[in-house]
């Protein structure tokens, strides 16, 4: 529970840093920023979980690293809306999974690491298209009901 209140306090002080350089947030922008935020510290560690779960198809993990990214561009692009973060993140995730096709030793040696793979990936797959396709759909459908909740 302490944990969970240090990292709340770490997101308020964020957005009182970007208060005090003098931009003005709406609470409705803050909402964004603060479902964003959660979205990535949620959806993280249960990527990481979902491929150690043996029974678990890797396009999982593949989706919802897709869905991290959606809200990583939600925060980025806040003040645009869902269909555009949607396109922004789908074109990224794409990016990413068609730079696997790249044999560069830097960037290999780069994948070859924990967090290069975390980000980049290790090899190309079609089937992670459609993963990522999937789950930014439902990460969309997520922040769109939850955006018309709130107004």
């Amino acid at each position: 529970m302490e944990r969970r209140r240090k990292s709340l306090a770490q997101i308020f002080l964020y957005v009182d840093m970007i208060r005090a350089r003098g931009i003005i947030l709406s609470e409705q922008m803050k909402r964004k920023l603060l479902v964003s935020l959660v979205g990535i510290i949620v959806l993280i560690p249960i990527g990481l979980y979902s491929r150690q779960v043996s029974w678990l198809p890797d396009e999982v993990g593949d989706a919802l690293w897709a869905m991290m990214v959606f809200c990583f561009w939600r925060i980025i692009l806040v003040k645009k809306g869902l269909p555009f973060v949607a396109l922004i993140s789908l074109i990224h995730s794409y990016l990413v999974e068609f730079s696997q096709l790249i044999r560069w030793p830097w960037l290999m040696s780069f994948r070859g690491t924990f967090i290069g793979h975390m980000m980049f990936g290790q090899g190309f797959l079609w089937i992670d298209l459609l993963a990522y396709l999937i789950g930014i759909s439902l990460i969309y459908w997520v922040f769109h009901a939850i955006e018309q909740r709130w107004g």
